[in-house]
């Protein structure tokens, strides 16, 4: 019997890819609902005849709400006898969210809240919450609404009875062919006979696919504790190699490479894991755990008591974990269901 037998399952952001991952894996199994919780009629439409098409025989188990996290009442109702679930709703776009940055605060810090809130007082067993790379010395809106999510995540774990209710935090990078990811847009650009467009050649990104994002969710739901932030040691490559990469995949021409320079909050390098955090993470093999603080408020002692030992472990970043070559970047993004399909054409 699985975990998920009978259940229901909330996802926010449904819509989304990351959505759409986890009904692809999960439809067909013995799951009882999986509710899809989002603003976006059109996209729950689309999603609905889709799934009617492809997987007749499972597509009731799939139940729409439209509603906002931005509005906790919206939430409420969303979350009646749900078991378990997965909030992925979030302003992504880093350019946008500069331009933005209190719509971020709106959806990504307080819409977490909400969630966790409702999720609580409904008496959900088990939360997983996805965050981002960028949240790890954040340097744009985006990352910065990410960490006070994560802040609000471990905050929420503290006051709630973990065998009851249990909160973690997934923390992963770029997860290829996503929606707004880079490589659909090279594909476009190939095809069209237009130079690819690339950021800075040196910059490097963790990538991961969608099956890989959900792995990591999975792995958090099965194995963390609350409060916990989990890491997956992803590998990367520079912008360079993934361009060349696509490149060769679809025929296009590499001396026909633009730089564009970075673009508003970016990051040369991400990370998935501080120096401050590499002081208490604990390393599960193809994860890190990084577990709550769970230190009171009384100051007091800090000044007598401080951390005389520490992990030898430092920071995990886009830059110091194994770095792949073109032929591996492209053996990577070749495995994916979206480049299959897009190569049929």
């Amino acid at each position: 019997m699985s975990l998920f037998k009978n259940k229901t399952l909330l996802i926010t952001g449904g819509t989304g890819s990351f959505g759409n991952a986890v009904l692809n894996r999960f439809l067909q199994t013995d799951i009882g609902e999986i509710r899809i919780f989002s603003r976006d009629e059109k996209k729950q439409d689309d999603m609905r005849h889709e799934f009617q098409a492809k997987m007749p025989e499972v597509a009731e188990k799939i139940k729409f709400y439209i509603g906002d996290v931005r509005d906790i009442n919206s939430v409420k109702n969303a979350m009646h006898g749900v078991d378990y679930i997965f909030h992925a709703a979030a302003l992504k776009q880093v350019p946008s969210c500069e331009f933005f940055p209190i719509e971020a605060v709106k959806t990504n810090v307080l819409g977490t809240e909400n969630v966790l809130t409702a999720a609580i007082e409904a008496g959900v067993k088990n939360i997983v919450c996805l965050s981002t790379d960028k949240a790890a010395y954040p340097v744009n809106a985006m990352g910065t609404s990410k960490a006070m999510m994560e802040k609000v995540i471990v905050a929420k774990s503290r006051t709630v009875d973990s065998k009851k209710t249990k909160i973690c935090c997934t923390r992963y990078g770029n997860v290829m062919c996503s929606r707004g990811s880079v490589i659909p847009l090279w594909i476009e650009q190939i095809r069209s006979g237009k130079p690819i467009t690339l950021t800075d050649p040196n910059m490097t990104r963790f990538i991961m696919s969608l099956e890989e994002a959900v792995d990591l969710v999975l792995f958090a739901f099965e194995n963390g504790e609350s409060g916990d932030i989990l890491v997956q040691k992803a590998p990367a490559c520079t912008i360079q190699v993934q361009a060349e990469a696509v490149i060769e995949l679809f025929g296009g021409d590499k001396n026909n490479i633009k730089v564009i320079g970075i673009r508003h909050g970016e990051k040369m390098y991400e990370t998935l894991l501080t120096n401050e955090e590499c002081a208490n993470a604990i390393d599960l093999g193809n994860f890190y755990r990084v577990p709550c603080d769970k230190r009171g408020l009384n100051y007091d002692k800090y000044f007598k008591d401080g951390d005389v030992k520490r992990n030898t472990l430092t920071e995990f970043n886009s830059s110091n974990t194994k770095l792949l070559t073109v032929e591996e970047t492209k053996n990577k993004i070749a495995e994916l269901k979206y480049i299959q399909e897009e190569l049929s054409k």
